[in-house]
């Protein structure tokens, strides 16, 4: 078992930024590829980043490319993404999730964490 936990969202401005972190415990973290998707009322859960094992590989939804930034460390079982130029559409829950798939592809999600709710404002 892998327990994941988000913290770092809440309430900003358009333009404004966050940086999410997640805690990994209970399993190998660097066996992982780790990302990120997001959830917003009424849609479905979006890829959002994901990063590979190592660290050294990352991949985006085209919605946020140049604006988020998805890294690791493996040393403190962590996976960030820092969050630039927030704007209204960015609005969702967020949940980090560990999975499996090539270098930076996650082709299958096997954990997940509870979600954290960020709010941007316009």
């Amino acid at each position: 078992q892998m327990q994941l936990v988000e913290s770092g969202g809440g309430l900003v401005q358009a333009g404004g930024s966050l940086r999410l972190s997640c805690a990994a415990a209970g399993r190998t973290f660097s066996s992982y590829i780790m990302a990120w998707f997001r959830q917003a009322p009424g849609t479905e859960r979006q890829l959002v980043a994901s990063i590979s094992r190592p660290g050294t590989n990352t991949r985006y939804a085209d919605s946020v490319k140049g604006r988020f930034t998805i890294s690791r460390d493996n040393a403190e079982n962590t996976v960030y993404l820092q969050m630039n130029s927030l704007k209204p559409e960015d609005t969702a829950v967020y949940y980090c999730a560990a999975g499996g798939g090539i270098i930076a592809t996650i082709t299958s999600t096997t954990y997940w964490g509870q979600g954290t709710q960020v709010t941007v404002s316009s």
